[in-house]
């Protein structure tokens, strides 16, 4: 490989990175958190609890697939997949959100019918206490992180936007993972403080069956942005702008027609260019003009791996437009 590609590559690279780094430290401390909480669901008879191991053990499966996701998306473009396996991806953070919902919240709901309908007293209940304080300083760690690294220099109002915005499926799901672990560590301790107190053990049942409803929550939205970047969402329009800006401005070239873009993965895009040339160019200027714009764009934009330029004046483009919306 070449030392322009590898700048180019490495640039590529480095976004995600980052987000495996995330993945690794969620992983890591949901393996402390699974392993506290079975101990402590085994030791005191809690549902709640048995439904926070559960949920832990999801999510370390969870961010596994994901890892594996990522991995298989850097495969290079071979005969049958020309674009590459960058959807594999938005794949396998699809297959999470299934996941979340069958495992996580299935069983969490079931764990807690059943302990309603055969209620069991909790035993040691400091036990539980202790290792929902320890469990809330992994999760938070984890959750601060993650936080960090998917809020960048945004406010705190602007998330949700940027959630339904983002093209980066691992941090975004690491990220609602995490804060729905935290909403049933705080559900857990509510239940099993009731259950001990009012010496009623179908609360632990309750909140099992609300950590349960928080999972399917949760994996109703992760569905939902997933199922959309399977289909295929196009790039940020400041992308687009900028693409669309740096081409205009070469000369030889009257404008910019149109352009088409899509996420083959969080940091890869395809782009389709139509732009009008001079009349008065030749057939090689035009072609040296095309791979001064690839240059160009690429040096810019390094997550667009796949780029088409197509000369066309604008009628012709326009026309052809007017075509598809009627026959559309």
């Amino acid at each position: 490989m070449n030392a322009p590609r590898q700048r180019w590559w490495s640039k590529l690279r480095q976004p995600q990175q980052s987000s495996t780094l995330v993945i690794y430290a969620a992983l890591a401390g949901n393996f402390m958190v699974a392993l506290t909480k079975l101990g402590a669901a085994l030791w005191t008879g809690s549902s709640a609890m048995l439904s926070e191991s559960i949920h832990s053990a999801v999510d370390m499966g969870n961010e596994l697939l994901l890892l594996y996701g990522m991995r298989r998306a850097e495969r290079k473009p071979d005969h049958d997949h020309p674009v590459g396996y960058g959807r594999e991806v938005y794949f396998w953070s699809f297959v999470v959100a299934v996941l979340i919902f069958t495992l996580g919240a299935g069983m969490s709901m079931y764990e807690g019918v059943r302990h309603i309908l055969q209620p069991t007293p909790i035993e040691s209940a400091r036990v539980s206490y202790l290792v929902l304080l320890a469990s809330a300083v992994f999760e938070g760690g984890s959750w601060v992180l993650t936080l960090n690294r998917f809020k960048g220099k945004k406010r705190y109002s602007e998330l949700f936007a940027e959630f339904r915005r983002s093209k980066d499926p691992p941090t975004f799901i690491v990220l609602l993972e995490d804060t729905a672990a935290i909403l049933g560590l705080a559900v857990a301790f509510i239940g099993i403080w009731c259950s001990v107190y009012f010496e009623q053990p179908a609360f632990d049942g309750i909140a099992s069956i609300v950590i349960g409803l928080i999972l399917a929550a949760t994996a109703a939205m992760l569905a939902r942005e997933t199922k959309g970047l399977l289909i295929g969402e196009r790039a940020h329009q400041q992308v687009q702008d900028s693409i669309v800006k740096l081409v205009t401005a070469m000369d030889g070239v009257v404008g910019g027609n149109g352009l088409v873009t899509v996420h083959l993965a969080p940091h890869q895009i395809l782009a389709a260019l139509s732009v009008e040339f001079e009349d008065d160019l030749r057939t090689p200027q035009i072609e040296a003009l095309v791979i001064a714009m690839e240059a160009r764009i690429r040096e810019r934009h390094p997550e667009v791996v796949v780029l088409f330029i197509k000369p066309q004046t604008a009628g012709r483009y326009q026309a052809l437009w007017n075509a598809t919306d009627s026959t559309g």
